[in-house]
């Protein structure tokens, strides 16, 4: 069986959201099946500037074939053409033109599918939200499986997704929270579908003296992932802050991760930018508990980073995928406004018995239900039957 996977830029650079999940996937099923990537040129999401070569390599056992770019993302044309769209009546001809500025758009990835649909079994596209899978699933759709990684954001109600969804021969979802959410926003319940998620990879050996000796830290608690406020983080920034007004504590929060924003320059809120895979493990085993404040998700890898580190969780109770996440595992708390912050970051913080209790929780969740082993099974299963 030959299987392409469709998604918007691919490699060991691009380290988080959909594009490192397909690659996590890609890998794991090139061990069962004859697995090729189709992508872009592009390693930056902002500009889709061609940066990797055009043409084929082997990364980590998986055939990548790379396509350049037409025209890099112009994102002051972009923003202004989105305000039109999101705040005001428009045609389907504008959500059109406004997926072609989102981008990235590739004449001769789409060409490629289109003249190769004959040569592989399935195509399976990572994320609804970009032109890699809005143009390219509707040309393979007898084919084509969809990973959405969706969430309600403003864009999933443009009139463009609801045939696009429809077209889809099955969904692989992350989680309850988005299955249940795509379902009743497109009507899909007749599709074939299942809740699959990712499996996560830790260090075989986690040392969390080594980051608090390399960053002269203690007592704190850590943010991981884009520094953003898509992310949830200027909320976060001034929730922290005004924590730190009230209380007399010597609590820092620490972020790693790439900064898009600004970020407070306080002496309590530090910012390592990006540090490798296993500094990141090591900070998050050291830390009081992660937080996780953004309102969109399909699914949380770092959570179940976080939980696999014994490392319990304080997430935005807004985003339903987080919250079920947090509820279903007992190994995390959630907040939907400042009060609600403050109290349960003051009782996480008192308990340092119940931290790691919820730490094991969160544990046994991910190995019951993220493992490499039950994932693959469920995209074999799930390939098979199709």
């Amino acid at each position: 069986m030959k299987i392409a996977f469709v998604v918007q830029r691919y490699g060991l650079e691009v380290n988080g959201g959909a594009e490192f999940h397909c690659r996590l996937v890609a890998e794991h099923l090139s061990k069962y099946f004859d697995v090729e990537v189709l992508t872009t040129c592009a390693v930056d999401y902002q500009t889709w500037k061609n940066e990797y070569p055009s043409g084929t390599e082997n990364l980590n056992g998986v055939h990548v074939r790379r396509f350049p770019v037409d025209y890099e993302r112009d994102l002051l044309k972009f923003n202004k053409f989105s305000e039109k769209i999101f705040g005001n009546v428009h045609t389907y001809e504008d959500e059109v033109e406004w997926m072609k500025l989102q981008g990235p758009y590739s004449t001769k990835l789409l060409n490629y599918i289109k003249n190769n649909k004959d040569n592989y079994d399935h195509f399976i596209f990572f994320t609804y939200l970009y032109c890699t899978t809005f143009f390219g699933l509707p040309l393979v759709k007898e084919k084509a499986l969809l990973v959405p990684t969706a969430h309600d954001e403003p864009p999933i109600y443009l009139s463009i997704f609801d045939s696009l969804f429809k077209q889809v021969r099955g969904f692989i979802y992350n989680t309850e929270e988005e299955q249940n959410f795509i379902i009743s926003k497109f009507h899909v319940a007749n599709i074939p579908s299942d809740v699959v998620g990712v499996g996560i990879d830790i260090p075989d050996r986690i040392d969390a003296v080594s980051f608090v000796q390399k960053y002269n830290l203690d007592n704190f608690v850590i943010f991981v992932g884009r520094v953003d406020e898509s992310k949830g983080c200027q909320e976060l920034f001034d929730y922290f802050r005004r924590y730190k007004m009230k209380k007399k504590s010597s609590i820092k929060l620490v972020l790693l991760g790439k900064e898009t924003m600004v970020v407070p320059k306080e002496a309590d809120i530090l910012s390592l930018g990006f540090v490798s895979e296993q500094d990141k493990f090591n900070g998050i085993k050291s830390s009081k508990l992660l937080i996780m404040p953004s309102k969109y998700e399909s699914l949380s890898m770092v959570l179940l980073e976080s939980w696999l580190c014994n490392t319990a969780v304080l997430v935005n109770g807004k985003c339903d995928v987080l919250k079920g996440q947090c509820i279903r595992s007992n190994a995390g708390l959630y907040y939907e406004n400042y009060d609600e912050f403050e109290g349960c970051l003051d009782v996480l913080l008192a308990n340092d018995e119940m931290r790691p209790i919820m730490g094991k929780n969160g544990m046994k969740f991910v190995l019951q239900n993220y493992s490499w082993e039950n994932i693959e099974k469920r995209y074999i299963s799930i390939l098979g039957d199709l």
